[in-house]
């Protein structure tokens, strides 16, 4: 390739100098022991004359790509330091940098804010002389360990941009949320808290929810994942709750929404027989509402709707994202959601009808409001509409076969992997806040959840020609999540600091939030609930010889350890700032912990002095947040990790991402080595997951994105699906998220994932 030219970034034309590449390639393979003239014999297959540097570069990134494998995975780390050289090198020319690597912290702080790209909190409440000494903790090596797709993740979705450029390093980002969620702290400590946090998001130990690692830097200042609402059986609430989706959607959250109190089809509405279409055309609007206000122009709002099994609509609920049947029932941008309580599962174990009834006509001969009913309160209204419904007493109802009801739910959950499960029961028996309401549903991806509850209306009256509804007594569900990546866990003194820095900064966040609604802020200064979760178990578990399918006690006892570092750290901030609102009579104030009494923890437990010592300090103290664990499934965000997605198996050990732009290789961080300890989802008997589930359940005080995969190669039958789900609901778990099936030519159910639960 002698005499050849390549044109550069800066538009100048020059020689072709393969020494300059093979400098590069050198950078990149610096630490793995790979062969370079493999990526260089590649460049005469793409190298034209006056050819872009840039397209030299991306076209080594594909090479590299394509040279990827089980036997040698480093090919995709590779890949992922020469897209941050590009990364670089853009960003040199667009800064108009001298150094390689542009890493000016002060003189971009003084950009972005200059471009309303950083919001000015930074430079407000920090001097000049901190901001050098935070710029001090920058370390540009930890650039070099991602994979490309984690770098190529990081770059397109979450790095700040100003005029149709990526402007922002990786480092920047983390420093500045380091910075932003550490202002309001004690000065005497804060930095130290600030160089603690920033190398723990940036040395991958602690991946944030994507509003966290989106917005905190922004002007803009929403920075919750999850928001659960509930929808009143009346016009003004229907409509209030479908603009408090809009709001929350503009901002990026994911919405869970209870529709249970709205009156079925067919049902009165002022005594006029007949009158009422059912929850279907409002969960269509609410589909509608959903794609007309994205998540911040990244995709499009994301909202689960959940209703009780005993619904009179729970039928054609069940069909909503079916192919077949009347399409204007049908609402493919929703995820349903059933909630079930144990009177159900207890009569389908027993082969007994189960009644259907309308919550309207309940609401108003009965004077109760059943959708707000759990356990032996619902049970005797229930037997009461149960006995009247079989003597006509009742106007509105429907009997069937409870068996049959289930499995139609599972025939729904094998054709487009819903509607998600949530044991109600379960989720109410184990809310450490049940003296001051009920949990009557999950958010999006079914691992956070809370007491809601609807607002009241007072009267209207007109203003400036406007007609204004006071709003009052209202709770919505706000959750700020993280996770822990295990896989970067060395031992158990940095997993207990890894879960102090996690509770502190997640409590900070909540004062620092601007939720979009003013139940949240409400719901925020009530329960304070924070989520902190996991991702990265198969690698932990691979990491440290222990095959996935045999890892209950390993597991087991690892989080257990987590729970106790988690309540120690958020009693430790109850000293200094005070217990969460509704402490008092909660199930904390009781003292009984993740359901348990101390004389179980005493019987139970291996670490029978943890647990006393903090039985003494909770009696003391109180504990910040009502609520701190929640794993959710981060699927995407654990690309930018470089683990394994949340606390299941492994899909694969080897497998390729199709997609618009090309595909990527990828595989676990420890596949080299630890090949024979991942184990593969798809492989596995589903029941075997629910009993490690359960482990991780007994030590999480919210839940789990718990993904069920049945491998119809595996003459897989409907009996297995049934048994799994009745073992998850004798085993307490609290909430069931997607179905996959695997498919005889080997597709599989799509997924879609809620980018605010990203973690």
């Amino acid at each position: 390739m002698e005499n050849q030219k390549v044109v550069k970034r800066n538009g100048l034309v020059s020689d072709f100098d393969i020494s300059k590449i093979s400098q590069t390639v050198e950078r990149a393979l610096q630490g793995f022991n790979l062969d370079k003239n493999e990526l260089l014999n590649t460049i005469p297959s793409f190298y034209k004359e006056n050819l872009p540097t840039a397209k030299i570069n991306q076209a080594l990134i594909l090479s590299a790509l394509n040279l990827t494998s089980v036997v040698e995975p480093d090919w995709k780390n590779v890949a992922g330091r020469l897209k941050m050289f590009d990364l670089y090198k853009d960003i040199k020319n667009y800064r108009q940098e001298q150094n390689a690597v542009p890493y000016d912290y002060i003189k971009f702080l003084d950009f972005a804010i200059e471009n309303n790209i950083y919001s000015a909190d930074i430079k407000e409440k920090y001097s000049s002389a901190e901001l050098q000494e935070a710029a001090g903790f920058i370390d540009p090596k930890l650039d070099m360990d991602y994979d490309y797709a984690g770098a190529n993740l990081l770059i397109k979705r979450y790095l700040c941009e100003f005029d149709d450029h990526v402007v922002e390093l990786p480092q920047e980002m983390f420093l500045s949320i380091a910075l932003l969620i550490e202002q309001n702290d004690d000065k005497s400590i804060r930095m130290a808290q600030v160089k603690d946090t920033y190398l723990k998001l940036a040395d991958r130990k602690i991946s944030l929810g994507t509003p966290l690692l989106m917005n905190l830097r922004r002007p803009h200042g929403n920075l919750s994942s999850c928001f659960i609402t509930v929808m009143d059986d009346n016009r003004d609430s229907i409509f209030y709750v479908i603009d408090q989706i809009s709001a929350i959607s503009k901002f990026g959250g994911g919405v869970g929404v209870n529709i249970s109190r709205v009156r079925a089809k067919g049902a009165r509405i002022k005594g006029i027989k007949n009158a009422s279409g059912g929850v279907i055309p409002w969960i269509r609007i609410i589909n509608d509402t959903a794609i007309a206000v994205n998540q911040q122009g990244k995709r499009k709002g994301a909202v689960t709707v959940s209703l009780d099994m005993w619904h009179l609509d729970i039928e054609n609920f069940l069909e909503l994202r079916t192919e077949n049947g009347d399409q204007r029932m049908k609402a493919y941008d929703i995820f349903p959601q059933v909630v079930i309580p144990d009177l159900f599962m207890r009569k389908v174990e027993n082969n007994e009808k189960w009644l259907l009834v309308d919550p309207h006509e309940v609401r108003t001969k009965y004077h109760q409001e059943i959708a707000d009913l759990w356990g032996a309160d619902f049970e005797k209204l229930y037997n009461q509409l149960y006995f009247d419904a079989e003597f006509g007493n009742l106007e509105m109802y429907k009997f069937v076969s409870a068996k049959e009801l289930l499995k139609r739910l599972m025939k729904s959950q094998v054709e487009t992997g819903m509607p998600y499960i949530a044991f109600k029961d379960t989720l109410n028996k184990y809310n450490p806040n049940k003296h001051d309401g009920v949990i009557v549903g999950t958010n999006l991806c079914t691992e956070s959840h809370s007491n809601v509850r609807p607002s009241k209306f007072g009267t209207k009256r007109i203003e400036n020609g406007k007609i204004i509804s006071e709003t009052y007594d209202g709770l919505v569900h706000v959750c700020n999540l993280l996770s822990i990546n295990l896989a970067n866990v060395e031992n158990d003194d940095e997993l207990k600091s890894i879960c102090q820095t996690s509770v502190r900064l997640l409590d900070n966040a909540i004062d620092l939030t601007q939720v979009p609604i003013m139940e949240g802020t409400m719901h925020n200064q009530r329960y304070r609930t924070i989520g902190i979760g996991a991702m990265g178990l198969a690698d932990y578990l691979a990491k440290n010889n222990v095959p996935y399918n045999d890892s209950a006690e390993v597991v087991d006892d690892l989080f257990e350890k987590m729970a106790i570092y988690n309540i120690r750290a958020s009693i430790e901030i109850a000293k200094q700032k005070g217990p969460f609102g509704a402490y008092s009579g909660s199930e904390w104030q009781k003292g009984i912990i993740l359901g348990k009494t101390q004389v179980w923890f005493n019987a139970n437990s291996k670490y029978k002095k943890e647990w006393n010592d903090i039985y003494e300090n909770l009696q003391k103290y109180g504990i910040r947040n009502s609520q701190l664990s929640a794993i959710a499934p981060n699927t995407s965000s654990s690309l930018i990790q470089g683990c394994t997605a949340s606390v299941l198996p492994i899909y694969s050990k080897f497998f390729v991402e199709t997609h618009g732009k090309g595909s990527v290789p990828n595989c676990p961080p420890f596949i080299k080595d630890k090949f024979w300890f991942y184990q593969e989802n798809r492989n596995i008997d589903q029941r075997k997951i629910i009993e490690i589930m359960s482990r991780i359940n007994k030590w999480i005080d919210t839940g789990i994105s718990i993904e069920l995969m049945y491998n119809l190669n595996r003459n897989i039958r409907a009996k297995d699906i049934y048994e799994t789900i009745m073992t998850a609901w004798k085993k307490e778990i609290k909430t069931l998220y997607y179905t996959r099936t695997i498919q005889k030519d080997g597709s599989s159910v799509a997924k879609e994932e809620c980018i605010s639960c990203a973690g």
